[in-house]
């Protein structure tokens, strides 16, 4: 037993870099303003007496604009540096948000979206890069775990909080997910190491490219997180809130009650699952996770009661504590620290995976089934497993061709 609990759970003098700690502080506060503005965003742009079409438009504008920049900010990162990028991309999202809410029309709020997709893109690229540039490879995972369980107790809090300001104002959310963006932005300026100025020798250790996209770990990782964004992101994220209520006959309150829950679970097993990343390996909780999302995935639409959806969200917020660290260490032993250009592409898999997932399920349930649409993502998480098996048993991190 004592085995046990020193391999998967942290030992005293194992801490993580501070670095991470400040990475996920910042993480909280991004998604906590996000969270905010969710659930009223659909709300806000009907305001402006407009269809359905264009809410859903600017909802995509923001992923797409995420997605049509991300190639471009790696270098970017490569040149300014993780911390000035990291800033610049959080003050643009900060700024777009507070104007969202001064919008007088909708192609405002359509373009001011647009803006902070780009913003999110340089921010996210930025902090993955740091992040994994300044943890050692036998704590990547716990790292990754850290950075994430931010999110998700962000992404927790937010909805709450904007169902309170929504009540003031449809507006108030974006001032206030604007100010947690200016505290996320001044915590990275004034906390975060400056390594900005970067030796030249940095640039000549960096891993190439080309050397990177033929590496089986960076393969894994991208398909992996191409499965997850559409899985996860997608799917998961947008058929259950409506099988909720045309399958169950349940009320919406409880789509966000099953997400909530099922959030807990994920965040309590982010710490074993890194712990499990570094000490077992990034290989086998890739092969294990992504199966397992894939069984749990096929199971869900078969469900005809709340309480066992319940029980199989938990299951795959479990389970999601694996996918998201497994892949994001396995991305940093290929690519090598201080390369931003193969996190930018890793993060582009995930934001193609989320755009197009929706919209191939919902084609799916309206011609096929439920099954159907759930199986899109299942065939990918399982085809993302079966890839982890061409990843090197030895998982050692990547350097550079001499």
């Amino acid at each position: 037993m004592t085995a046990l609990r020193s391999r998967f759970f942290p030992q005293k003098g194992e801490r993580l870099e501070r670095d991470v700690i400040i990475l996920g502080v910042i993480a909280f506060f991004v998604m906590l303003g996000f969270g905010v503005v969710i659930p009223v965003l659909p709300v806000y742009v009907r305001s402006f007496d407009v269809g359905f079409l264009e809410v859903g438009a600017v909802v995509s504008a923001f992923a797409l604009m995420r997605l049509i920049a991300t190639p471009f900010v790696g270098r970017l990162v490569d040149r300014g540096g993780e911390r000035t990028i990291l800033a610049i991309g959080i003050g643009i999202v900060a700024v777009s948000s507070g104007l969202v809410g001064l919008a007088a029309n909708y192609p405002q709020v359509l373009l001011l979206r647009g803006a902070g997709g780009i913003g999110s893109a340089m921010f996210s690229v930025s902090a993955m890069t740091l992040l994994l540039a300044t943890t050692a490879p036998e704590r990547r995972g716990r790292a990754v775990g850290f950075y994430q369980s931010g999110f998700l107790i962000g992404g927790m809090a937010g909805p709450g909080i904007g169902g309170i300001l929504a009540v003031i104002s449809l507006r108030a959310p974006f001032f206030f997910y604007s100010a947690t963006l200016v505290i996320a932005g001044l915590v990275g300026l004034v906390l975060l190491s400056r390594v900005d100025a970067r030796p030249s020798a940095d640039a000549a250790a960096r891993i190439p490219m080309r050397q990177v996209v033929r590496d089986s770990r960076f393969i894994a990782a991208c398909l992996a997180n191409f499965a997850q964004g559409w899985g996860s992101m997608g799917v998961r994220s947008a058929l259950i809130p409506v099988l909720v209520v045309e399958l169950l006959h349940e009320t919406a309150v409880w789509t966000g009650v099953a997400f909530a829950i099922a959030a807990v679970v994920q965040t309590i097993a982010l710490g074993p699952a890194g712990r499990f990343v570094d000490r077992v390996g990034r290989r086998p909780a890739i092969i294990g996770a992504f199966a397992a999302a894939a069984v749990l995935m096929m199971a869900i639409p078969f469900v005809r009661s709340l309480p066992l959806l319940i029980v199989l969200l938990c299951a795959y917020g479990v389970v999601a504590a694996f996918m998201g660290t497994a892949p994001a260490a396995a991305l940093g032993d290929a690519a090598g620290p201080r390369n931003a250009r193969p996190v930018a592409v890793f993060s582009a898999f995930s934001d193609a995976g989320a755009i197009v997932g929706p919209l191939v399920a919902g084609a799916l349930l309206d011609a096929v089934s439920y099954p159907a649409a759930f199986a899109s993502a299942a065939v990918l998480l399982l085809a993302a497993s079966l890839f982890g098996l061409r990843m090197p048993r030895q998982e050692r991190p990547a350097t550079a061709s001499q």
